[in-house]
């Protein structure tokens, strides 16, 4: 029973770590793919899809089967995922992040983003110089933008493998353990577990900090640093790890016996179970009739179950916080990086390092007042009434951690002021670019002096430019020089703007959400304990995959879709793949985004 406590202990660890890690990593992909956001919703909710197809069987079919051999497949059927989704990086060729072409003045180093309109009216580019095969070949390669179809397959492979993990886990530990003990240890597996989530967002950090090429691009010609939407940092390199830590968890469960004696008995049992062991595979068809027996158990449990209002309410409500919190986990990291110009990176370190750790603080703080006060029903109730109120009281003051919009020339100022524009569309060309004959659909930042972005160098009207690679700064610039009347030298450096007091802001927005976490953590253990108190107790398990299922069908499934939907609506530029079409979001309206 130790063996099989510490086994389960490292595969929930395994699936808190690889679940977590590919939370983190969907800014990573929407770049990587250049897909939208609901795309990324639609890859997210694939694992759910997986679980739920399992999940009912396996259940259900619990102590029928060899049940550490089932974890043990499930173990590698995670891991199985985890290698899939990484396919994709080794099948792709490299990154080619959008940049602009720009003409070499062979007598100098010089290069000039603004190339005035030579022969025949064509912008003198390396895109033009190419012949059209060339072009074309690039393109047959990234056909394959739909290799995401991969990402969603081992999504969905690990939903399939984390379903068995939990319950057969819990009700073999619940079988062969004393009676007393069987809480302690399933308390026990379930928080050892939560060290994977935090593992998982400081190893996404980590390889969201590396470019994602890395080992076969020579990283000091990367004219981008972490905080650009362009970044996309090495999220196979965790998928990876994460493959064989899954890899890893399955291997104890093999040498684990069908039963096991109970705790503190004899061993006489043991013998009595030896005849199951070799006809278990036989076993199957004797138990149809019994399946049929519990379907006509089934509907009456079911209305047992609804009707009872305090269950019904308790259904409402874990699946309304599902839509919120699995909405709020899936886009935070590209909020905070949007909001206050944080890199990704950090993000997600941060919700590893701070958020996690204060949840789980919080769920285990109201199980431990629970049980100090010896709260009943009702007084939970009240408990955790007043938490979601403070709670949601807090979230209005997400409201003042305002933040100005990243001001870029033609799309959210006009080149001659700063103030809004009424029509962006058609307004990214100016006098002082209109002879630049500049692409329109390009996005390769700079930041005049004048603290103002611009969607390429060539709309800033640079002529000149010194230094190499990400510290590349171009001069005479017109664009930026008609805005501070040719007074001070008009250069722009790569990259958008810093926008200074937003970095202020983050930490404020950083305390304000994890007292909001902490404080709906709290919550959490008395509505979980609620349900409990109020169903009979031989409609407990049924009554706990109700409530995942309607908690995942109706929240973990559809939130990050229509969150991702939504948030591209605020979209102000998409970004343009190698053979055209629009990739993934480069700026988002930010005012509109909160």
């Amino acid at each position: 029973l130790q063996i099989f406590l510490g086994a389960l202990a490292f595969s929930f660890f395994a699936k808190g770590f690889s679940g977590s890690y590919m939370k983190s990593m969907s800014s990573q992909i929407e770049r990587r793919f250049e897909i939208s956001s609901s795309i990324v919703g639609i890859i997210d909710g694939s694992f759910e899809i997986g679980n739920l197809m399992v999940m009912v069987l396996v259940s259900y079919l619990g102590p029928r089967v060899h049940r550490p051999k089932v974890i043990a497949i499930g173990c590698l059927i995670m891991s199985l995922g985890a290698f899939l989704s990484v396919m994709p990086q080794f099948l792709m060729g490299r990154y080619n992040y959008e940049k602009i072409t720009v003409t070499v003045d062979n007598s100098s180093m010089s290069v000039s983003a603004c190339s005035p309109a030579s022969t025949e009216g064509h912008p003198v580019t390396d895109a033009t110089e190419t012949p059209s095969t060339m072009k074309n070949f690039g393109c047959e390669k990234t056909t394959n933008s739909y290799l995401w179809l991969f990402v969603l397959m081992g999504n969905l492979l690990r939903g399939i493998g984390e379903a068995p993990v939990m319950p057969l886990g819990v009700s073999y530990i619940d079988d062969f353990s004393k009676e007393e003990n069987s809480a302690f240890y399933i308390g026990l597996v379930r928080s050892s577990g939560m060290f994977g989530p935090t593992l998982g967002f400081l190893l996404g950090s980590f390889c969201a900090s590396l470019w994602v090429d890395i080992g076969i691009v020579d990283i000091d010609a990367i004219s981008i640093n972490p905080k650009d939407t362009r970044w996309v940092g090495a999220w196979w390199l965790g998928l990876l790890i994460c493959g064989a830590v899954n890899f890893i968890a399955s291997l104890p469960f093999w040498f684990l016996p069908y039963s096991l004696p109970k705790e503190g008995e004899n061993e006489n049992l043991k013998i009595s179970h030896l005849p199951v062991q070799g006809d278990h595979c036989k076993i199957d068809p004797p138990a149809q009739p019994h399946i049929y027996l519990s379907i006509a158990d089934f509907f009456p449990a079911l209305k047992k179950l609804f009707g009872n209002p305090i269950f019904l309410v308790y259904i409402f409500l874990t699946i309304l916080q599902y839509n919120s919190l699995v909405g709020l986990i899936t886009y935070e990291t590209k909020f905070m990086e949007q909001q206050f110009n944080v890199s990704v990176a950090r993000a997600i370190f941060l919700i590893g390092v701070i958020l996690l750790p204060v949840t789980i603080l919080g769920m285990f703080l109201g199980g431990f007042l629970i049980k100090k006060f010896k709260l009943h029903i009702t007084e939970m109730a009240k408990f955790a009434c007043i938490t979601f109120i403070v709670a949601y009281l807090l979230n209005l003051l997400y409201f003042t951690c305002s933040c100005e919009v990243l001001q870029v020339a033609g799309l959210t100022v006009p080149y001659s002021g700063s103030k809004y524009l009424s029509s962006p569309k058609n307004s990214f060309m100016a006098s002082c670019n209109a002879d630049c004959s500049c692409k329109l659909d390009q996005w390769d930042p700079v930041c005049g002096d004048n603290g103002i972005t611009y969607m390429t160098a060539c709309f800033a009207g640079c002529k000149s430019s010194t230094g190499m690679g990400r510290n590349m700064v171009f001069h005479n610039c017109s664009c930026v020089e008609g805005q501070v009347h040719g007074l001070g030298n008009s250069s722009a450096v790569l990259g958008q703007c810093q926008r200074e007091s937003c970095t202020k802001a983050f930490p404020y927005f950083l305390a304000l959400q994890t007292a909001c976490a902490f404080i709906l953590a709290l919550g959490g253990t008395p509505t979980y304990m609620i349900m409990f108190r109020s169903v009979s107790p031989d409609l407990k398990s049924f009554a706990v995959g109700i409530e995942t299922l309607g908690g995942r069908v109706l929240g973990g499934l559809p939130a990050p879709i229509y969150f991702g939907a939504l948030i591209d609506e605020t979209c102000l530029k998409w970004g343009t793949k190698n053979c055209g079409g629009s990739g993934s979001c480069r700026v988002y309206d930010t005012k509109a985004f909160r």
